[in-house]
């Protein structure tokens, strides 16, 4: 009888948590709405748009009405979001990069990390800001810096760092899609050669496939499918950070606690596996592709909103270095690999 009475108030409860979860939802959408209407009528990224129109509403985030639904959609959207990634690559993808590309660019993200976590030392920068900059240059951008945000310790200054991440590799994807392309033109490197510069140093994955575009279908090509690679290694990037910082010996509680292993990893795999085998067809990764790029912009909407200029301009100068010189470092490792191997010659 009690467990009749319970099943009947499921429903009760599933409405009052939407009700709860309802405004600050709302809210997230809308912004995220009014970037995807910026982006698409006067250029410019997405995820970035999202981000300052969020930050323009953080006067929100003292209401009470709407920070459940905020939180909610900073860190569960944002999660299924990145699972979502899962749907566009198969390993028949990996194995077409050839075992020098795909050794190449296994190196280039564990060496910019590297990088990252000893230029963070030097600046005085805390270890969990090197961790955040150095994945975000070395695998996708915008969805990395989140990625590996949601298992680091969720303390506020985490929380700060990730929104300035973000920033930045947004912009210096941007700049990168202007500049990278003109610049392998001129050093004469072939399509294929440029595909996988573009493809293993540019951290967005938008912005690459423009800027593989500019230099003709082969270099898009190419460059599309070496960062699809470097989207993959996610996934094992985030789940070794997490299991490190399950030993991390500083004060845990329950609002820092990580995940040993995050659900979303798993389904991020599970997916993989799925489109691999074609259970997953083109269609459905396309639809899966945008539903990802939806929560993406939504949870950046959110994280705006949760975080004040204030909070930003707090962290100084040294992040800026960071991220510039990760990029600077992960370009040039990249060009050095493809002369020295000669990858893709035409």
């Amino acid at each position: 009888m009690s467990r009749g009475l319970a099943l009947r108030e499921l429903p009760r409860r599933w409405r009052a948590q939407l009700g709860l979860h309802f405004p600050g939802v709302l809210v997230c959408v809308v912004i995220a709405l009014s970037a995807t209407f910026v982006s698409e009528h006067y250029g410019g990224p997405q995820l970035l748009y999202a981000l300052l129109i969020g930050l323009a509403f953080h006067f929100l985030n003292g209401d009470a009405r709407v920070v459940m639904g905020i939180n909610f959609c900073g860190r569960t959207v944002l999660r299924v979001g990145v699972a979502l990634l899962g749907a566009r690559i198969t390993f028949a993808q990996v194995a077409e990069l050839g075992p020098k590309t795909a050794l190449l660019m296994v190196l280039a993200v564990l060496l910019t990390m590297v990088f990252g976590l000893l230029l963070a030392r030097w600046l005085g920068c805390a270890r969990d800001e090197g961790v955040l900059t150095g994945s975000a240059v070395a695998i996708c951008g915008a969805s990395a810096a989140l990625a590996v945000s949601s298992v680091l310790p969720q303390t506020r200054e985490n929380e700060r760092f990730t929104l300035l991440a973000v920033v930045g590799v947004t912009v210096l994807s941007t700049v990168a899609m202007v500049i990278y392309p003109f610049s392998l033109n001129a050093i004469g490197l072939t399509p294929a050669q440029a595909g996988i510069v573009l493809g293993g140093s540019i951290h967005d994955v938008a912005q690459v496939v423009a800027a593989g575009m500019m230099l003709g279908p082969q270099a898009g090509d190419t460059a599309t499918l070496v960062k699809l690679f470097r989207v993959m290694l996610l996934m094992p990037v985030v789940l070794v950070i997490a299991v490190l910082y399950r030993k991390h010996p500083g004060v845990r509680t329950p609002e820092t606690e990580v995940p040993l292993i995050p659900g979303f990893l798993l389904a991020f795999i599970v997916l993989v596996m799925l489109a691999s085998v074609g259970t997953i067809t083109p269609d459905m990764a396309g639809v899966a592709g945008e539903a990802s790029r939806w929560m993406l912009v939504t949870a950046i909407a959110a994280a705006g909103v949760k975080t004040s200029f204030e909070d930003l301009l707090k962290l100084g100068w040294k992040p800026v270095a960071l991220l510039l010189g990760e990029t600077v470092f992960i370009v040039a490792f990249v060009v050095a690999g493809v002369l020295l191997l000669r990858l893709g010659a035409a």
